[in-house]
């Protein structure tokens, strides 16, 4: 008989959870709110959601919307969100994470306290949260996605490397390491911002992927913190999966499985992975 489990570590983070409870408050209450941008990266948790009445807005939409509800996800924004929000009497419901809040505060001080000195960050280019990040500089943070892109940044002036809350703690040693090897005055400094609910994943998930022969891990294609994880399934055992929902689940891979394993990404809803056991142990009961 078909071993199936999963995993009691993945699933959504606190920020994710918070955003998602906020939402279900207010739409409990009256019905219908607006999201600025996707509430979570996965498709599947935004249409439960938008079937309450959680309607997800662009910033182009914001600025025509006056006198209503507005949440803000988990991510972040930048300071000209809450600016435009009080202007048209917008009511901000914020559910930006405390981590990334911390953090935003943390590069505005920098910004405010050491202008002469080049903020960098390291994180994903267009990304919502790195989008706030950039702007409590007032747009003038330099953002990398690899080493190869420090060749573009002047790096003669004072520099400090803060992370994308979500990226990995490999990567951003390694962008640290490279800084500090260009920086030949040496007046540089390196703050370690990766969310540690997400990079304590990463041992743990290693750890079960190599307990199954077959994992299917459920993530949403746009989860930054998804691509990563699965990569790290992938590294231990290269019969992993990466699926959207049970849809995707291709059942020939099990032909000779005993212990299948399922997780996910911080952005993944503990419910769909349950519909992706759910697909794979009624097929053995066929």
């Amino acid at each position: 008989m078909l071993n199936v489990e999963i995993d009691t570590d993945s699933g959504f983070c606190f920020g994710v959870t918070t955003a998602i409870r906020k939402a279900e408050d207010e739409l409990h209450r009256t019905g219908r709110l607006y999201c600025l941008g996707d509430i979570v990266h996965n498709a599947a948790e935004v249409e439960r959601l938008r079937a309450i009445g959680l309607v997800t807005i662009t910033h182009e939409e914001l600025a025509q919307l006056h006198d209503v509800k507005v949440l803000l996800r988990a991510h972040g924004e930048p300071p000209s969100t809450y600016e435009l929000a009080r202007r048209n009497n917008i009511e901000i419901i914020d559910a930006t994470c405390p981590v990334v809040l911390k953090l935003q505060q943390r590069i505005k001080e920098m910004h405010d306290r050491q202008p002469e000195r080049r903020i960098v960050i390291y994180g994903k280019r267009g990304h919502a949260e790195v989008n706030g990040l950039v702007g409590q500089t007032d747009g003038q943070a330099a953002v990398v996605e690899d080493v190869a892109e420090l060749d573009t940044i002047d790096l003669t002036r004072p520099v400090a490397l803060y992370s994308q809350t979500t990226k990995s703690l490999q990567g951003f040693r390694a962008m640290s390491e490279a800084i500090a090897e260009r920086k030949a005055d040496g007046d540089f400094v390196s703050y370690d911002t990766i969310c540690r609910s997400v990079a304590n994943r990463i041992p743990k998930i290693r750890q079960f992927a190599r307990r199954h022969d077959v994992i299917f891990f459920v993530s949403g294609a746009k989860s930054s913190n998804g691509k990563i994880l699965f990569a790290e399934c992938r590294s231990v055992n290269p019969r992993s999966y990466m699926v959207a929902g049970p849809d995707e689940v291709d059942l020939t891979l099990l032909s000779d499985a005993r212990s299948v394993g399922i997780c996910g990404a911080t952005s993944t809803p503990r419910w769909l992975m349950a519909q992706v056991k759910e697909r794979i142990c009624d097929t053995e009961t066929l």
